[in-house]
């Protein structure tokens, strides 16, 4: 019989030459599996005759991008439905990564959502949706409404759930009380089963419904446990109330388990209620930035006409009208007016921002004074805010690497508690005497009620969820868990200079004049020189005398010395700017005072500046990068955590050594070039060292991909998102020992639940198999079990959520 062969294209990026087709065509002929092999070069895709599709597929994917091109797929995070427990989200990610055409899934339970990355080319989202709806789970496909669907299927779902518990626990009361206290009443069994079935069947449906769709892909779950537990007690006490003779005859009672089967789904449920009520708090920090966007905005037409729009419609170039106390829909720039702006929520800067012409506004923030209007250069995803809502949604579903440890145990845990329920049952018939089929049975169900891989499930992300929220909160952007979880081991740390100690920030702290009387003309004409200039120290001599009301003149006869500085000439007269070098080879005379002072200004780091005619120096102004009011006690707080600092810059020594002593470092580099700063990170990684760099995210990127953690300072617009593992919004060094602290106390929590979850597993189950009964007798009820599990789940997540109460400053 002749295999069945698959074709599949798939669509390449990063070829730009026949030759790049010929290496990944040379890549793809070492792989098995693949019959036939083309690569075309131009419709960009490489296409593939396989038997296997999936295992070649993902194997042809790898040696694509370790050639170094890549396949043009998309990564999107999708709400899930219908998850119950961790190995729901262990076949969910079965299921997807299944599917050809998904490349990588990371399935969370605890916000019930999956991060897919796949080729749009080769499988669509209704594709998707359609395997996870074949087990018995949902994926929201309408990503423009996916935040408000998933809002509104949890409170459908919430409500629905409450109205179940509600009944569950209604019905299964007098059922726990006849079982109890009137078992010699008439009919008693008859009644006891009449309320016991809708509990079971109606109410707790979906435990059976689900578990028959994963019986049907050979897969199981905790619903699983449920239904086999509870159908069982059910059908064993339906067998004994309507045949008790068959036990009559061998001289044992009939007993009947209603009660348990309906209190283990009430309680099951009740424990469900109670999970999703604490799993929408580990949210909050999202849905407090999601919050911040308003829904709807004011568009100025042509003509001054005004119109409410919903803030989708919103298009770039539109103006829009912000009112006292609206919160600024888009990311634009001020038209029109000025006011005071509250940004607190993206910097995390306290005091409000004056913002007027032409100025920079974000979405999310408050405008606190006055109206104006805004021109929209940013709309929709495209926002800060928007980007970094998209990050804190994506840091929380990611896996830490602890829960891929946790993934597998879920993986086989359910199997695992089926069979140890089973090899109970039959211990128990084997060694328990006349009663030992009634008594097995008993500890079968309790075994399958008292598992519980939700709690190993919600252990991890949970806290992760609690700990990204918290941070985001403080103006710690965090990528993913990775990253959280490896911070604690940092014990040395990469601070750059410029922008990260510093302010990065070129200002003109003193300004020396040898001629009084010259004074006005001098610095209308330094200004009118170096405003031309686009050197960043130009600029900082540009604002001290605009600030001062020096008036701009013009001068056009201007000539650039590289590596010294500008010449210019201003009626018939030579003016210089720039370094003493200049002055020197100008044969430029300076008084001995100025340069006693210059030589004093250079001791203090700082840039001193000459501006002079054609024989003397008639300004000198000396330029320096303020360190950050916090820079000191920053790195204070890491070395007494035990966390060796370095500052690595480009800078000059003179200078570097000024900054290292003013904010207490002991280690520094000077005139360090980027590559430089990679190859020092290795050297420390190479003694042992887990290595953080912290730099701007852009000049400083090699030595943030080198290091363990990456961190970067920005502010605003100038976010290095898709640079470092970590982002400080408001460019505060204080946040990095907070973030530190704050990795420790995610850990923390993270083994805290992990040890808590395993623990109740591994005393749980052998007790209720009965292995307590040869000593004393004690033999578990399955309605108390039902209980135990329904609160370990409740205990972990209750536990993540203490973690919002600690302090991390």
């Amino acid at each position: 019989m002749e295999t069945l062969k698959h074709i599949i294209e798939i669509p390449l990026v990063g070829m730009d030459s026949e030759h790049c087709a010929m290496i990944i065509d040379g890549g793809l002929s070492k792989l098995e599996g693949i019959s036939k092999h083309r690569v075309d070069f131009n419709n960009k895709k490489a296409i593939i005759e396989v038997e296997f599709k999936k295992p070649v597929l993902n194997d042809a994917i790898k040696t694509i991008r370790d050639l170094g091109y890549d396949v043009e797929s998309t990564k999107k995070t999708f709400p899930i439905t219908g998850m119950t427990c961790a190995s729901c989200a262990v076949s969910t990610e079965s299921i997807l990564k299944s599917q050809i055409g998904i490349i990588n899934v990371a399935v969370n339970f605890a916000n019930t959502s999956a991060t897919i990355e796949f080729i749009p080319d080769l499988i669509s989202l209704q594709e998707m949706k359609e395997a996870l709806q074949s087990i018995g789970y949902d994926m929201i496909i309408d990503e423009e409404n996916a935040d408000d669907l998933k809002d509104e299927i949890h409170k459908n779902l919430f409500k629905e759930l409450k109205t179940k518990t509600f009944w569950a626990v209604a019905l299964s009361i007098p059922v726990v009380v006849i079982g109890m206290f009137f078992m010699e009443m008439p009919y008693a069994n008859i009644i006891m089963m009449a309320l016991t079935t809708p509990v079971l069947f109606w109410f707790g449906r979906i435990f059976f419904i689900n578990a028959f769709k994963q019986a049907m892909h050979f897969k199981a779950n905790m619903d699983s446990l449920v239904a086999l537990s509870t159908g069982i007690a059910y059908l064993f006490s339906l067998f004994n109330t309507f045949y008790p003779e068959f036990w009559h005859k061998r001289g044992m009672h009939a007993h009947v388990y209603f009660e348990a089967a309906s209190v283990v789904i009430a309680f099951i449920l009740l424990g469900k209620l109670l999970e999703e009520k604490a799993k929408s708090n580990t949210s909050s920090a999202i849905k407090k930035l999601i919050g911040l966007q308003p829904k709807t905005v004011v568009v100025v037409h042509e003509g001054g006409h005004e119109m409410v729009m919903p803030i989708a419609n919103v298009k770039i170039g539109n103006i829009l009208l912000v009112k006292p106390g609206d919160k600024i829909p888009v990311d634009g720039e001020i038209l029109e007016g000025t006011s005071f702006i509250d940004e607190s929520m993206i910097s995390g800067e306290p005091v409000p921002v004056e913002k007027k012409l032409g100025d920079k506004v974000f979405a999310g923030t408050v405008n606190q004074k006055s109206s104006f209007k805004i021109k929209a250069l940013k709309v929709g995803g495209e926002t800060v805010l928007a980007q970094i809502i998209k990050m804190v949604q994506e840091a929380q579903g990611s896996k830490a690497p602890v829960q891929k440890l946790v993934d597998k145990i879920a993986g086989i845990f359910v199997p695992i508690v089926i069979i140890i329920s089973i090899l109970s049952l039959i211990a128990w018939v084997i060694f328990g005497g006349n009663n030992g089929l009634t008594q097995g049975l008993l500890a079968m169900v309790t075994v399958l009620v008292i598992a519980c891989p939700c709690a190993l499930g919600l252990a991890t992300p949970t806290a992760i969820m609690v700990g990204v929220g918290k941070g985001a909160e403080h103006g710690i952007l965090i990528k993913d868990a990775e990253s959280l979880e490896l911070a604690k081991n940092v014990n040395a740390i990469i601070l750059d200079k410029t922008g990260t100690i510093t302010e990065g920030k070129p200002e003109v702290t003193d300004m020396l004049i040898l001629n009084q009387s010259k004074l006005k003309n001098a610095k209308e004409i330094l200004l009118a020189i170096e405003s031309q200039s686009e050197h960043p120290l130009a600029e900082a001599i540009c604002m001290k005398l605009r600030n001062e009301g020096v008036k701009l003149i013009q001068i056009k006869n201007i000539e650039s010395i590289t590596g010294r500085g500008v010449k210019a000439s201003f009626n018939e007269q030579i003016y210089h700017v720039g370094n003493k070098a200049l002055m020197d080879e100008n044969n430029i005379q300076i008084e001995t005072s100025l340069q006693s002072s210059a030589n004093k200004l250079q001791g203090e780091a700082k840039t001193v500046i000459y501006f002079a005619d054609a024989t003397q120096v008639l300004i000198i102004a000396a330029i320096a990068d303020k360190v950050k009011q916090n820079s000191a006690n920053a790195i204070a707080e890491l070395q007494k955590d035990g966390i060796e600092v370095y500052m690595l810059t480009g800078d000059n020594t003179q200078t570097s050594s000024a900054v290292a002593k003013q904010v207490g470092l002991k280690h520094f580099k000077a005139e360090v070039l980027p590559s430089q700063k990679s190859d020092f990170i290795k050297e420390l990684q190479h003694q042992g060292k887990i290595v953080a760099m912290v730099g701007d995210g852009i000049n400083d990127s090699q030595a943030l991909a080198q290091s363990d953690v990456s961190i970067a300072m920005g502010k605003g617009s100038d976010i290095a998102i898709d640079v470092a593992k970590m982002t400080i919004i408001s460019s505060d060094l204080m946040l990095i020992p907070m973030a530190m602290k704050l990795s420790k106390l995610t850990v923390k929590t993270i083994k805290q639940n992990l040890f808590w979850a395993f623990v109740y597993n591994i005393i749980g189950i052998p007790i209720a198999a009965g292995i307590l009964y040869p000593i004393n007798g004690f033999i578990l009820n399955p309605m108390i079990a039902g209980a135990a599990m329904a609160l370990s789940s409740v205990s972990v997540v209750s536990n993540s959520l203490w973690l919002k109460m600690k302090s991390i400053n």
